[in-house]
């Protein structure tokens, strides 16, 4: 099994080169959205448990989430990996799914970073505000506000992998297919 972390600033493409990469490679999309959405659609114990930290106001807490993770990897046996995409998001949520990863007799094998200048990403979130209906795309302060948010509590998860020499930074400015092809190469190279 391989399991790819993919890894990058809002706007910097991970949600376009993730639906290419689970084309090419056959990777199960690991999404905690969209997980947690599921877990509370079907009424599950972990997404009613979920939901009453969401409707009190509360974020989800780490050892839910990975509750959920664990779950849908228990449901997809036989897949050829895991692609983690928004996830990890702090270096306990990375500990926490090295360590379940572990009880499954896997790991992570690779994240691959995307590296885009902030003011590419405020224009690709603006531009992508236009077209996805998304309100948060649209204003700067909200943008900037989630850059730093990334800075400051997200970047730790790379420096967490960077320690297991398992982070290989991608030039994230380029066309879709050419920044497709450095990814690829890294996994081909690996898997």
């Amino acid at each position: 099994m391989f399991n790819l972390i993919l890894f990058g600033p809002p706007g910097s493409g991970k949600g376009t080169q993730s639906e290419k990469l689970i084309a090419q490679y056959g990777f199960k999309h690991l999404s905690t959205g969209d997980i947690l959405r599921a877990e509370i659609t079907n009424q599950t114990e972990l997404g009613l448990k979920a939901k009453s930290y969401m409707d009190a106001g509360q974020l989800v807490p780490d050892e839910v989430v990975i509750g959920m993770v664990d779950a849908a990897i228990m449901a997809n046996p036989g897949v050829h990996g895991f692609l983690f995409d928004g996830f990890p998001r702090t270096k306990a949520q990375a500990e926490a799914l090295d360590n379940l990863l572990m009880s499954h007799e896997s790991h992570i094998d690779l994240m691959l970073a995307l590296d885009v200048p902030d003011e590419e990403l405020m224009a690709r979130m603006l531009n992508r505000s236009k077209t996805s209906g998304r309100t948060d795309d649209a204003d700067p302060a909200i943008q900037q506000k989630r850059i730093n948010v990334y800075k400051n509590e997200t970047l730790a998860v790379a420096e967490h992998y960077r320690h297991l020499d398992k982070v290989v930074h991608i030039n994230g400015l380029g066309s879709i297919d050419d920044i497709f092809a450095a990814l690829a190469a890294e996994i081909d190279a690996r898997d």
